[in-house]
């Protein structure tokens, strides 16, 4: 299978996941500081996926692009820690968060592909990833948060999640 299908399969699985934040049976606790949890790994992959690509990219505008991700996830993942250190919420992940073994294997394939597969691969994840997670905050994740601190964070950061989407998916569309 190309690792461009790969990883759309695997961020629609994601997708699937996101939409309840975890794996069934942990649905049940779905609290501000699962939330919170859910919202620092989805930060953190990114910056894991945007650190690949600034290595492996074939062109200057896909390490850029993986470079912006890194930096801009990074400010994003200490705003929601330092807003949970405020709120003194520590941050516990569910703990059956299937959608790590969907990034385990996202990195898999990322690794693993070359060249402008690579570069295809990566983009398509990034537009599919962004998806999810965009999706699962209004769905589910922000619905089911009791803090408006935590609420606000997520709308301030809601118009940089969709313009990495929106130009990851430009991006894939220029590569094809």
């Amino acid at each position: 299978m190309q690792a461009g299908k790969l990883i759309v399969r695997v961020a629609a699985a994601a997708l699937a996941l996101m939409a309840l934040g975890v794996r069934p049976a942990a649905a049940q606790k779905l609290d501000d500081p699962t939330i919170v949890a859910i919202f620092d790994a989805a930060n953190s992959w990114d910056m894991e996926t945007g650190a690949i690509a600034a290595k492996k990219g074939t062109t200057k505008e896909v390490r850029d692009f993986g470079e912006m991700l890194v930096r801009d996830h990074q400010i994003v993942r200490q705003q929601g820690r330092d807003l949970a250190k405020k709120l003194g919420v520590t941050p516990t992940p569910p703990k059956d968060f299937g959608m790590a073994k969907d990034h385990a294997a996202a990195l898999k394939t990322l690794n693993a592909a070359e060249g402008k597969e690579f570069d295809r691969a990566f983009f398509a994840h990034e537009a599919a990833y962004h998806k999810a997670v965009i999706d699962a905050l209004n769905t589910t994740l922000v619905p089911a948060l009791k803090s408006q601190d935590v609420k606000d964070l997520v709308a301030k950061v809601a118009p940089a999640f969709e313009a990495h989407r929106a130009a990851a998916a430009d991006k894939l569309a220029k590569l094809k």
